[in-house]
């Protein structure tokens, strides 16, 4: 997902995502494709209701207000990390390496390049890998440097700015991944202030897979990030992580 880019057309998009869509979304301004998903209902129809917290890592820094928060609070997360925010940050993934118990590492791509197979810029921000091949490299070689990295190979992956070109969801799943979607936006790529991503983490419903982001620790949008999920916390959510094995993720409908 971009990362410190203005409020934009992807932006608002985004933000818009509130409750669930279709679970490929076509974009009829460039052919692309979003996905979306939602968690499978509970087993147990009287347990507490459940949302999957997902937070992308691009590049820059470590939002620690939000770590600490999870770490304090046993919350569960499911973090994709990029090849180029491993680099920067090798000892706060050290960290989250320690807490297997709440921290699922996913795959966001070697050098945050867009699942697209042509070549092109997302609002001028976000490069496309622009080829099969070059998709291919992205995935393999950023799940690659998340297993050197000493974290267990990711099973998930999301792309850059979350967009993809349709041949690149066959090729991403034939490589042996399953690509993360959401149900509800929380940050607009980090863009949101502190009272709106906070009011639009609140209002998770069961189901809901949350996006928002952690890299980006100077931006009041992971403030909110932290209220909203103390607030759906003291409503009596549970927290879980894609892969756990209680977790079965649908089209979001």
């Amino acid at each position: 997902m971009p990362v410190g880019f203005p409020l934009s057309r992807r932006a608002l998009l985004l933000g818009a995502v509130a409750t669930p869509v279709l679970a490929a979304r076509p974009d009829p301004l460039r052919g692309l494709v979003e996905p979306h998903m939602r968690l499978a209902p509970s087993a147990d129809p009287l347990g507490a209701p459940r949302v999957a917290l997902t937070l992308d890592a691009c590049d820059g820094a470590a939002d620690l207000r939000i770590l600490r928060v999870l770490e304090d609070e046993a919350i569960p997360a499911t973090i994709f990390v990029t090849g180029i925010w491993l680099r920067r940050n090798p000892e706060v993934f050290r960290r989250l390496l320690a807490r297997p118990d709440l921290f699922e590492i996913g795959d966001h791509g070697a050098h945050h390049h867009a699942a697209i197979d042509r070549p092109e810029r997302l609002w001028g921000v976000v490069q496309a890998a622009g080829s099969p091949e070059a998709i291919a490299a992205e995935v393999t070689v950023g799940a690659d440097l998340i297993e050197t990295a000493g974290a267990p190979r990711p099973k998930w992956y999301r792309g850059a700015a979350a967009f993809y070109s349709p041949q690149a969801l066959g090729q991403i799943v034939t490589l042996g991944y399953r690509i993360a979607g959401f149900s509800l936006n929380a940050d607009g790529g980090a863009s949101f202030g502190t009272q709106e991503t906070a009011a639009r983490i609140a209002r998770a419903r069961d189901g809901d897979v949350l996006i928002a982001h952690v890299n980006q620790p100077h931006r009041p949008s992971g403030a909110g990030v932290v209220e909203g999920v103390r607030a759906l916390k003291g409503r009596g959510v549970r927290f879980v992580r894609l892969s756990d094995p209680d977790v079965t993720v649908i089209p979001a409908a």
